[in-house]
């Protein structure tokens, strides 16, 4: 069977990418990533996809129409023949008619369990709120922020000295752990 082609979208270090990348490297794995974009040229995590022999592509959007910057974005996903998106660490908002263009083909991690917490500043939100558990959630991208179906959470507890920073440290480590599992679980379905 065919493994189905991913592109992956980023913005910084591309933890969760290289963490994507690796699980698919598994010779059961169903998919294999053909490419990694980014809005940032100078995103770290695009060296690492290269040095991983990696196809990327980066364009900056500061600037430039929204538009303009997802037809570009778009014609490189469509010149690997892709068949679904995962965002990891992709800090721009996509635009509906990108969304609806790839409708239930795009996924995404968010460092809460949803639907608690959408947008930023995730964990000084859980932590300022009193919450026991943080977490991460891997979910369908729709047209409202982080508003899609969850299809994967994993639970990270919230000890009484965490700071924003400690918890987003543990978080991070359970997301490397979910997103390949989800990603490979929702692709072959």
């Amino acid at each position: 069977m065919a493994k189905r082609r991913v592109g992956i979208l980023i913005s910084g270090r591309g933890s969760n990418m290289a963490a994507l990348v690796e699980a698919s490297r598994a010779s059961d794995s169903p998919y294999e990533v053909v490419i990694v974009a980014s809005d940032n040229p100078d995103a770290p995590g695009l060296r690492w996809a290269q040095e991983a022999g990696i196809m990327t592509f980066a364009i900056a959007a500061k600037g430039m129409p929204k538009q303009q910057y997802e037809a570009a974005i778009e014609t490189a996903l469509l010149g690997r023949e892709v068949e679904a998106i995962a965002l990891a660490g992709y800090m721009r908002l996509l635009s509906d008619d990108f969304v609806a263009r790839w409708r239930g083909r795009i996924v995404n991690i968010h460092p809460s369990l949803l639907p608690n917490y959408k947008g930023l500043d995730t964990h000084a939100r859980a932590i300022a709120a009193g919450d026991a558990i943080a977490g991460a959630s891997v979910h369908l991208v729709t047209e409202e922020l982080d508003g899609g179906s969850v299809l994967g959470r994993a639970e990270v507890a919230i000890e009484p000295d965490d700071t924003p920073d400690t918890l987003a440290a543990r978080v991070l480590a359970a997301e490397h752990e979910l997103y390949p599992l989800v990603l490979a679980q929702w692709l072959s379905h």
